[in-house]
């Protein structure tokens, strides 16, 4: 369960807005609310259909913060939307490039309103350019930054990683860097600005040291021929006798000397030269028929305590039991849905997933200064409606 609140997170008092919607910018927003931010999210009106087995506690992408839906159309939700702006630090929103103008809350407007406002803007392709308001997910994203040319094994397709590597690693937490860098500068010298955070830029970003290597002739331009994209036999995955997988890494020649000692392979001549590109077809069939003679479990207990950087490849629900990740806590359950736990680690100022009590979900606007009695005048009007939100109350 959430930890009680015992000290304010890093990023206490600072407050959010955001706008509803799919990808980077709810991650981006539980990333700041788990570090404290009092984190506020609104729902345009008419309210997006949900399935029928919806279960708030299962969209962990929306922990830690209330959710209410307002009516932009009507001026009087605008006009609630404008004072919660000027009061807030930040704003994120993920919509293509041009929505949040029409709605009349774009950046000059809502800048004009808050000149310390961090306007923070997370889509695919960017603000601007030709395919600015072209759809798109994840993999169009990784395909046209050439990312996704570099996935995948030699001789077969390109292979997606899910979302993970542009929606959340590329989008969501280069949207966090860049709001918070904002923040800074805004309390440095009273003025905010806007953080234009696309997947495709920022996935390229992370691709940094690929087109270092590839600079310096470390790195082919077809994949799974090189270091650390399957093409070293000592830097894969290998099946087991009960059909799992072994996950080695030994790239560094003390762990390559480690894992040929612990195999029994140290006298095999193909061992030798571990640089030798020309032995290593002969190297991983040996390394695969080698892992196939015992059981993950059995190569676990082998390479225990020896520093070859050897690994079962876990399932996600043997990963929450395993003894390293329960000592650091890598997972927390909350009313029932097991999830990531909160990252990084501070030594003063704990993250956490934030509780959101009842008084808190049924005033989702009194920590912003909006009195009760207009939250509840425009709810009776069907000005804002309450969105079913998890509590703890």
């Amino acid at each position: 369960m959430p930890t009680e609140t015992a000290a304010p997170g890093p990023l206490s008092g600072l407050r959010v807005l955001e706008f509803a919607g799919k990808g980077p910018a709810p991650f981006a927003a539980m990333l700041l609310a788990d570090l404290g931010a009092n984190v506020l999210c609104i729902e345009r009106i008419p309210l997006p259909d949900r399935h029928p087995d919806y279960r708030p506690e299962s969209d962990v992408l929306r922990r830690g913060r209330p959710v209410i839906g307002i009516d932009l159309r009507d001026a009087a939700g605008k006009a609630l939307v404008l004072d919660l702006v000027e009061r807030a630090d930040v704003l994120l929103e993920g919509y293509r490039p041009g929505v949040m103008e029409r709605l009349g809350l774009g950046p000059d407007r809502l800048l004009e309103r808050n000149p310390r406002l961090v306007y923070g803007r997370a889509t695919g392709w960017g603000q601007d350019g030709p395919l600015a308001a072209a759809a798109g997910h994840d993999i169009n994203y990784l395909a046209l930054s050439g990312v996704l040319s570099l996935l995948g094994r030699a001789g077969g397709p390109p292979t997606p990683p899910a979302n993970l590597l542009g929606d959340f690693g590329g989008g969501g937490m280069l949207l966090v860097v860049g709001v918070l860098a904002a923040r800074l500068s805004a309390i440095a010298t009273g003025a905010g600005q806007v953080v234009d955070a696309s997947i495709v830029e920022g996935t390229n970003l992370l691709s940094a040291l690929i087109h270092g290597l590839r600079a310096a002739g470390h790195w082919s331009g077809r994949r799974g021929e090189n270091l650390l994209d399957t093409g070293a036999p000592y830097y894969d995955v290998y099946a087991t006798a009960d059909d799992e997988w072994m996950a080695v890494g030994a790239v560094e020649p003390k762990f390559y000397r480690a894992l040929v000692e612990t195999l029994g392979l140290a006298a095999d001549e193909i061992f030798a030269d571990q640089a030798d590109r020309s032995r290593w077809p002969a190297m991983r069939q040996r390394l695969a028929a080698v892992f196939r003679s015992r059981t993950r479990a059995e190569w676990v207990r082998t390479f225990e305590g020896v520093d070859a950087c050897v690994t079962p490849v876990l399932s996600v629900d043997e990963a929450a039991e395993h003894p390293h990740n329960t000592a650091r806590g890598l997972f927390v359950t909350d009313r029932g849905v097991r999830q990531p736990a909160p990252a990084p680690r501070f030594s003063r100022t704990p993250a956490k997933v934030q509780r959101l009590d009842a008084a808190r979900a049924a005033h989702p606007f009194a920590s912003w200064g909006v009195p009760v009695e207009r939250s509840a005048q425009l709810t009776q009007a069907g000005v804002i409606i309450p969105v079913q939100t998890l509590t703890t109350g």
